[in-house]
């Protein structure tokens, strides 16, 4: 199978190269861009060392995401069918309908929700009452995507337990539903405040997709794998244009549609451990955000000199590839050593 896989990330990784230029063009043409903008945290406040370091990037095209999504979602159903219908071995560790529904479902629920939330920003339909939603609706409507994503895993799927290297399976019964609820509403958020630097985002995200596509295998699982190759070879290509000086951006589509996935990804592989350790950096970029918040809310004085804490390695005078290519150090010891874990 590793043969057809490697197969795929070629194909899928040439499809949306053919694709990724005209995509840019279109996104021009509709004005799909990054704005000026005096950027407002939370509370309304300015956020000048953003603004500082993000000037430059308006007018970027925004909305890759969906260029990556609709590639992998029209492969997938137009091969998977072929395989079944083929000599080759398909094994799965759920129903294969069940699987391949709730990683789809996972993967375009919250795109439709970060398309939506890009539409409002770049068209400035959230200044005209264009059905504007705020900071904490959103997050409402993710939990409450992530809640239905929860029960079917927990009751129409049977996944209810973790592994835990060196220990084994251990169940945790109705307590997944809130753990499995959470960590798919943290990923996709972690993920979309990671995506502020070229090629920060994506770069950590290709590397732990490799890390989960070798567990995928060694757990034999075909949608997964399937899934996982497909989508490797999507934002590689993705990446090329990603990289700095960026000429494209995932934006919201993108962003939390990925981070729910890889978080969805490692609920049905059981492999919720190795997925704190291959994504310590998304934690890392959210974690710096959630305190920094508590800290102006409640103590009234920064904990940072920014956050993320991408922005305070800018303000502390490092280069924007300098951090970007140091974090994908990171990401690759990061994920040999969730790895290491995971196939014990």
């Amino acid at each position: 199978m590793i043969h057809l896989y490697l197969g795929l990330v070629l194909f899928a990784f040439l499809t949306t190269s053919i694709l990724v230029v005209p995509f840019i063009n279109i996104l021009y043409r509709l004005k799909f861009q990054r704005q000026k903008q005096k950027t407002l945290d939370f509370q309304n406040n300015r956020t000048p060392i953003f603004d500082k370091f993000h000037s430059q990037k308006s007018g970027t095209p925004v909305g890759g995401g969906l260029l990556i999504i609709a590639v992998v979602t029209i492969l997938f159903a137009t091969l998977f069918p072929l395989l079944k219908f083929s000599n080759i071995y398909i094994s799965s560790n759920y129903q294969i309908g069940n699987e391949v529904s709730i990683i789809f479902f996972t993967f375009i629920s919250f795109a439709l929700l970060g398309l939506y939330d890009d539409i409002l920003k770049f068209f400035s339909f959230n200044k005209t009452g264009f059905f504007g939603l705020r900071m904490i609706h959103k997050l409402y409507l993710q939990i409450l995507i992530s809640l239905f994503i929860a029960f079917f895993v927990n009751f129409k799927m049977g996944m209810n337990f973790i592994y835990i290297p060196f220990m084994g399976a251990v169940s945790l019964g109705w307590l997944s539903i809130p753990l499995y609820t959470a960590i798919i509403v943290g990923f996709a958020n972690f993920f979309n405040i990671t995506d502020g630097l070229d090629g920060l985002s994506c770069g950590l995200l290709m590397i732990a997709l490799f890390a989960f596509w070798f567990l995928s295998n060694n757990s034999l699982d075909t949608p997964i794998s399937l899934f996982l190759a497909l989508w490797i070879g999507a934002l590689i290509a993705f990446l090329y244009f990603n990289i700095y000086p960026a000429r494209i951006w995932l934006g919201d589509v993108g962003s939390l549609s990925f981070g729910a996935t890889i978080a969805i990804i490692a609920i049905l592989l059981g492999k919720l451990v190795p997925l704190m350790i291959v994504g310590a950096p998304f934690i890392v970029e959210g974690l710096s955000s959630a305190i920094q918040m508590f800290s102006k809310v409640y103590f009234k004085k920064k904990v940072f000199p920014a956050a993320p804490i991408h922005l305070t390695l800018q303000k502390a005078g490092w280069e924007e590839p300098k951090i970007v290519s140091r974090a994908w150090l990171a990401g690759i010891i990061l994920a040999i050593f969730g790895l290491w874990l995971g196939i014990n």
